[in-house]
């Protein structure tokens, strides 16, 4: 019985190496990527790392310390980091005809069949490819189970003598029990700090340690993810490849304000955007939403100014994926749960109750041919903003001047999305 081989493909330190792409300049110095509003750190190189930033620290209070370490914080590019993310997941689909796109920056490929290729050959491969094409690197983990996978691609970056690539397959049991027994538990995949710290009481310290654990007494002892977890560290694959990513039961789009609002109309204004964002996103996966709920938040860190928290459910008629019928319900709700003389820093809007598509039990008095305009409409907005870019159609009420919109003071350009951003290839004149 041939053996199963699982690959799991992951972009080193996403953010901050799509950035490297398009400024070279940034190679081999400390970069780090923020959140929005250039809040917290997201994404750090290898020289953050060495610095001992953590993620999640808060810019400010790190803003004098990287001056003196001539650190270089950038906004966070989301529009760049998502094409990228589709060119190399592309890329990746023709090494594989099942392929499992797990985050924006790994996905899993299915390479059972694949061993006649020699499969550390083919992982090499891969990242030749994407750093031809894209410019990206990239390492590779070979498992019998996705967690091995995860495991091979966590030794494929952190051992230099792997080169970038790992296959646990071809190792012998004993070499596989030595670098497990040298990697702590909380590298394995799905084991959180709360749980390696019971772990620990347990007397499970390492990789090695789990594996050799009683999987139906760690199901008692936890839950049957963590017995799926022992029985994938020892070769049983529990977990099967999605291929099709699973719809979302929510769908939010939020964000907090570069600057506190006051006024009702701004506040619509950022609430009729996040509605239409969540709607293309209950568009792309084929869904309908029955219920919206709109929020709206005061800044809770500024504890001297009054504080004010609200938010709203709102029942459609009938479950709908039109961005106007969407709007219209945020914008009923915001309206009774606002109130004046607050500094608002953030609001939100939440599709609740999806189903997928036309599988809504019909009215009997419903207007069918309307809904057929409605649906017909919402594609071709979708498809002009596809096709020109996000935003090239707005609904009423967005408006041009958004005051709200995030800081994102240290943003780079769209190079790849946008015609008037792709940089400049400067020809040298030679003497």
């Amino acid at each position: 019985m041939t053996r199963r081989s699982i690959a799991l493909v992951d972009c080193n330190n996403f953010y901050v190496s799509c950035e490297r792409v398009f400024n070279p300049a940034l190679q081999g110095k400390p970069v780090a990527v923020l959140s929005n509003n250039d809040g917290c750190v997201i994404a750090r190189s290898q020289e953050v790392k060495d610095l001992g930033i953590k993620m999640g620290v808060p810019w400010f209070k790190i803003q004098e310390w990287a001056k003196r370490h001539n650190l270089i914080a950038l906004s966070s590019n989301y529009t760049l980091y998502a094409d990228m993310s589709n060119r190399v997941m592309k890329i990746l689909s023709h090494f594989s005809p099942n392929q499992e796109v797990y985050s924006i920056d790994e996905c899993f490929l299915e390479l059972t069949g694949f061993q006649h290729l020699n499969l550390s050959d083919y992982g090499q491969r891969m990242r030749a490819t994407i750093k031809q094409f894209v410019g990206l690197p990239v390492c590779v983990g070979i498992g019998a189970s996705k967690t091995l996978a995860k495991l091979a691609n966590h030794l494929a970056k952190k051992r230099l003598a792997f080169e970038g690539v790992c296959d646990l397959n071809v190792m012998p049991p004993e070499v596989l029990d030595r670098l497990f027994s040298e990697i702590a538990v909380g590298e394995v995949w799905g084991v959180g700090s709360r749980t390696e710290k019971r772990l620990a009481e347990w007397g499970i310290h390492t990789v090695f340690d789990l594996k050799k654990s009683s999987p139906k007494v760690l199901r008692k002892q936890f839950s049957v993810v963590m017995e799926r977890t022992v029985r994938e560290l020892n070769g049983e694959s529990c977990i099967s490849l999605e291929e099709i990513a699973p719809p979302k039961e929510q769908l939010m789009c939020s964000r907090s304000f570069g600057a506190p609002i006051f006024s009702l109309s701004d506040l619509s204004q950022a609430v009729i955007t996040y509605s239409t964002r969540a709607a293309e996103k209950l568009r792309h996966q084929k869904s309908v939403a029955a219920l919206v709920y709109v929020f709206i938040e005061t800044n809770r860190f500024k504890e001297r100014e009054p504080q004010y928290n609200s938010g709203l459910l709102v029942p459609l008629s009938q479950p709908s994926s039109d961005t106007r019928l969407l709007t219209g319900a945020a914008l009923a709700g915001l309206k009774r749960i606002y109130r004046p003389g607050f500094a608002y820093k953030k609001a939100g809007v939440m599709l609740n109750e999806l189903s997928p598509a036309g599988t809504q039990q019909k009215e009997l008095f419903e207007d069918v041919e309307l809904q057929v305009h409605s649906a017909l409409l919402m594609q071709a907005i979708d498809r002009i903003n596809g096709m020109m870019g996000a935003g090239t159609i707005k609904f009423t009420g967005e408006g041009l001047q958004k005051k709200w919109q995030p800081k994102a003071e240290r943003k780079t350009p769209a190079y790849t999305t946008r015609i008037d951003e792709i940089p400049i290839a400067h020809a040298i004149k030679s003497n």
